[in-house]
């Protein structure tokens, strides 16, 4: 079965648990990359980053290394930008058909994580939700345990969905 992990991450956050979730299970890893990419150091990305994802907007991403439409199972991360999914997985999600897919989600945030989750089931339509987790801050607090985490989490659903 080829297993993708697809993600966002503007802090590095959701992609401590991508690479963790990609290693757990020998995933090949598909970072979306916006052309124009917020600042991870300005206390003004939640103001635009919460703007895009409260407007719905799609930023042009670079080019993709991988087709996920080539994948059995794909794991898909996102951060937490205004109680729902960023904007680059946004474009992702748009952009792409991904029905009848095996499909876990997950989403890094620095408070709660809205409907998140939520929303990007109804995202993937008819797919397989095989699960879904949160975590808060994985890089601030207990990093080793939401490591731990985050690779159980993935080995569970890969052995469900063999």
């Amino acid at each position: 079965m080829k297993k993708l992990v697809v993600f966002y991450s503007l802090e590095g956050n959701t992609k401590l648990i991508a690479e963790s979730i990609a290693e757990a299970v020998g995933a090949d890893i598909l970072e979306l990359k916006p052309k124009k990419e917020l600042n991870p150091k300005s206390l003004m990305k939640y103001f635009w980053g919460g703007k895009e994802a409260i407007m719905n907007k799609k930023p042009e991403l670079l080019p993709l290394d991988k087709n996920p439409n080539e994948y059995d199972l794909l794991f898909v991360g996102t951060p937490v930008w205004a109680w729902t999914y960023s904007s680059p997985a946004n474009t992702f999600l748009s952009t792409h058909s991904l029905t009848n897919k095996k499909v876990a989600l997950f989403c890094c945030s620095g408070g709660a994580k809205g409907k998140t989750l939520d929303k990007m089931k109804k995202a993937f339509g008819s797919s397989e939700i095989l699960g879904e987790i949160d975590f808060r801050k994985p890089l601030k607090h207990s990093r080793n345990l939401n490591v731990q985490k985050a690779k159980e989490w993935a080995k569970a659903i890969t052995e469900a969905s063999a």
